[in-house]
């Protein structure tokens, strides 16, 4: 075994459980919108987090380099409400909850307290994908390393000769996704891995909700350009929909051994550079990187790197023995839960699931091809045949995540209903 996927493993194995409890993580990130049509007025978002750290009882966990509170965390419930890269998306992350219930409960509580509090300004957060005046906000990362070092790092692909990427290097500002995780075992991971990423394209079908006005894309889901045509995406395996399904442990290792390391930490310093697989990383005698003021210096790789290591794929193993399924864009507030829902049915229905899969009519009529099945079916407009066929995918998928949660006992259905409402059920 090499030793980048000896270092792989140990950063993603470590800490999944064999027999784990399951819990729900749920992370939903949200543009701040001026009502007035007019740009976010960052220091109305800002005030909200002082205002915040003063009526929610959260402790302020990290501040920019201004001082300004930018993640606050509940030491209870263990809730972090945060910026997302720029003062203009706020994202909530919930602690691990048994019940999707127990999640909506808070975040409706903070919703109550921050909306109340941004309209006093004439400032609301939506349920959009992507920022809805994205072109007039100015698009800045958050006064903070880690996020300048992520748009600064995006906007290499300005220099990079390579012309499919698109010219939106800024888009870490404002694209906006509601993700979900759920815990796994050692037995178990792959199984997830490779059922979930069958079913990107009925996912993309259900929740697609990023239309972007600025580029002629044909899909509602322009996030998936966003990520895999910029610098995250100059190595596919770094980004997306998985290109094949796993055989074993090894198979997907070798996969994320070819994902991308991009950064990088010294003396307390963070430096960013083009990307470099992590199976060539350790073997690359020097590399050229930048500082966040834009200086060239030689940093030499080491083993303490991959510690940092983050890969985008859509079901993303973590570091916390979860999967965390980042594909979905945020979602109008009346199916904030919507998301979380139909992955955790599956998720406990895996077996049915798995059968459902080999045979599904769905593969026979459009084939395997995972990635560019997701990309079909996202577009904004559907023959009757992929229309037809899509819904009654869709539809199978439903009623095993709705079994699934019958399983669970927790009443949770009930998230269901807006998705079923939409396919005619």
């Amino acid at each position: 075994m090499s030793r980048s996927v000896d270092l792989l493993k140990k950063r993603y194995l470590e800490n999944i459980k064999e027999k784990p409890d399951l819990f729900v993580g749920v992370e939903l990130e949200y543009p701040v919108v001026n009502l007035e049509g007019k740009a976010t007025d960052i220091e109305v978002v800002k005030e909200l987090f002082w205002y915040l750290s003063s009526v929610l009882k959260f402790t302020v966990e990290k501040v920019d380099d201004f001082g300004n509170p930018i993640q606050l965390l509940d030491p209870v419930s263990r809730d972090t409400i945060l910026f997302e890269v720029a003062y203009t998306t706020v994202e909530f992350a919930f602690g691990r909850a048994k019940s999707i219930q127990e999640v909506e409960e808070r975040f409706n509580f903070y919703m109550a307290t921050i909306q109340n509090k941004l309209g006093e300004a004439n400032h609301a957060i939506v349920g959009c994908g992507i920022h809805p005046n994205w072109d007039k906000n100015e698009n800045c990362p958050v006064d903070y390393p880690r996020y300048q070092m992520l748009m600064d790092y995006l906007n290499l692909s300005r220099n990079v000769t390579k012309s499919d990427l698109h010219h939106f290097p800024e888009y870490g500002a404002f694209i906006c996704g509601s993700q979900v995780q759920l815990d796994v075992s050692k037995s178990n991971f792959l199984r997830v891995i490779n059922a979930f990423t069958q079913i990107e394209a009925a996912k993309a079908y259900l929740f697609a909700n990023s239309e972007f006005s600025g580029a002629d894309w044909d899909t509602k889901i322009s996030r998936d350009i966003f990520w895999e045509e910029s610098m995250h995406g100059i190595y596919p395996e770094n980004v997306g929909v998985n290109a094949r399904l796993f055989k074993d442990e090894e198979d997907f290792f070798d996969y994320l051994d070819h994902s991308a390391i991009f950064t990088a930490e010294r003396d307390g310093q963070t430096y960013y550079f083009y990307p470099v697989q992590a199976r060539n990383y350790l073997t690359t005698p020097e590399i050229q990187a930048f500082t966040l003021n834009g200086d060239e210096v030689l940093i030499y790789p080491q083993e303490k790197d991959f510690q940092t290591h983050r890969s985008y794929q859509y079901q993303d193993l973590t570091t916390r023995g979860t999967i965390e399924f980042r594909s979905v864009c945020t979602q109008p507030l009346d199916r904030t839960f919507a998301s979380a829902a139909f992955h955790l049915g599956l998720l406990v229905n895996l077996d049915k699931l798995e059968a459902y899969l080999r045979a599904a009519p769905f593969f026979i009529t459009f084939g395997r091809d995972y990635k560019s099945l997701r990309r079909q079916f996202s577009k904004k407009r559907l023959t009757d045949e992929e229309e037809t066929a899509i819904v009654e995918f869709s539809k199978e998928l439903l009623f095993l995540a709705e079994e699934g949660l019958e399983k669970r006992g927790k009443q949770e259905m009930t998230y269901l209903q807006p998705l079923k409402e939409e396919l005619g059920l």
